[in-house]
């Protein structure tokens, strides 16, 4: 295995997942405030499950993310 291939390609892999997910939320919760179903001021739930094929992982993460 070459560490720094598989470095950059995993660093490269979090950070596309990092990015892509705070937009999708930001505008999930914008979207929800707007339309009415969310004041603005709550704390939501949060959950990311990441899986790997090929070596049988699962890791989940549970956070609350708080509005204001």
């Amino acid at each position: 295995m070459n560490e720094d291939v598989f470095n950059s390609s995993l660093r490269g892999f979090l950070k596309k997942v990092g990015i892509t997910s705070q937009r999708e939320i930001e505008k999930a919760v914008r979207d929800a405030v707007a339309a009415g179903r969310l004041k603005g001021n709550e704390k939501l739930a949060a959950k990311m499950v990441l899986t790997v094929g090929g070596v049988n992982l699962t890791h989940e993460i549970t956070e609350q993310i708080e509005l204001g």
